[in-house]
């Protein structure tokens, strides 16, 4: 098996040249993409999948010259790459001309499977990622209609008119389903962030409401001094779990609620 031994010679005014010592004694340059430049050119036809690529390359050139012009062409990277001749898989030190490759020969190029489950691989979890922000979007837009009630409740409340009970805890309700889906969407990545933003928005509307139902309760004490509303919301690293709804709390002037926080 021969191998090939890159020489560095240099020329005036200080320019290296690459050259490189092929089988028989034949030392040819190098172009600047690593590809041998010497040599009479050929052809040589490059079937990948239903695609066909015409390869102009030297004859003295190797396969791993030949994948890096196939790279240009294709995109996949040389390691990714496996170049059969005449059904036989090459190895990268192997010479075009020395295995029999002419003009318009014919080359078959192969995705290397482990690169090819990689991609598949990411591309699953693109989709999934892809799939968790919709989801995540979704909620958001039916959090964005329920923040539009608690606009007018706590403008009510502000303006000093009697808001019935049932409205505070029907809207915190329905603000802790869609807390629930939230709960339901496993995310990675961007959408894992959004999911967390979202979240932690419906903890605020949700603190808002046991605010304005205090105060909606005790109309003429001051909320900073009389009334304490403490939400407690417990983290776990899981991200995904259950969520349960406090007890009901009897009427008083201190509220507290444990609600479960995901990441």
């Amino acid at each position: 098996m021969h191998r090939s031994n890159a020489i560095r010679v240099s020329q005036k005014a200080g320019e290296d040249i690459d050259w490189e010592l092929r089988p028989g004694g034949m030392l040819v340059q190098k172009r600047d993409d690593g590809v041998l430049s010497s040599g009479p050119l050929i052809r040589i036809k490059v079937s990948h999948g239903n695609y066909q690529h015409e390869i102009s390359i030297p004859a003295q050139a190797t396969f791993g010259d030949l994948k890096k012009v196939v790279a240009q062409e294709t995109g996949l990277e040389p390691q990714e790459q496996r170049l059969l001749f005449r059904g036989k898989e090459k190895d990268n030190h192997e010479c075009l001309h020395m295995v029999g490759v002419k003009d318009m020969s014919k080359v078959i190029l192969l995705e290397d499977p482990a690169s090819k489950e990689r991609k598949l691989e990411q591309m699953r979890k693109d989709q999934g990622i892809s799939s968790a922000c919709e989801a995540v979007g979704q909620v958001r837009g039916q959090v964005d209609k329920l923040s539009e009630k608690v606009a007018a409740l706590e403008g009510a409340v502000r303006g000093g008119s009697k808001v019935a009970d049932k409205e505070f805890v029907v809207l915190t309700e329905m603000f802790m389903v869609q807390l629930l889906k939230l709960d339901s969407i496993e995310a990675e990545g961007e959408a894992k962030v959004q999911r967390r933003i979202e979240v932690r928005r419906v903890q605020n509307f949700v603190d808002t409401l046991d605010m304005l139902k205090a105060r909606n309760a005790n109309p003429f004490s001051c909320s900073s001094n009389t009334v304490s509303v403490t939400t407690k919301w417990e983290t776990f690293g899981s991200g995904v779990g259950s969520l349960s709804a406090p007890r009901p709390m009897s009427s008083s002037t201190k509220i507290t609620q444990d609600w479960e926080q995901f990441e």
